[in-house]
């Protein structure tokens, strides 16, 4: 028996939706904004960085969360 939770594909699909209209609308905000293009280009590698230290953070976190689900399986000989 597997304990272990599966998301709909409609809640996929409005994950990957949400974080495409938040990126294309940071984008076009950046790019839109009325500052040098250094100032855009920072802000853009700004939000890159962001985004990837979120995926990064996000992966640390279910892993460590799924290392102690093994660990609590594996001391009640399951």
């Amino acid at each position: 028996m597997s304990d272990k939770q599966q998301n709909t594909a409609a809640f996929y699909g409005q994950a990957v939706a949400s974080f495409a209209v938040a990126m294309a609308a940071t984008a076009i905000g950046i790019y839109r904004l009325d500052a040098d293009p250094w100032v855009r280009a920072f802000l853009a590698i700004a939000v890159l960085y962001l985004v990837t230290s979120a995926f990064t953070l996000a992966k640390v976190i279910r892993d460590r969360q799924e290392g102690a689900r093994v660990v609590h399986h594996s001391q009640r000989g399951l």
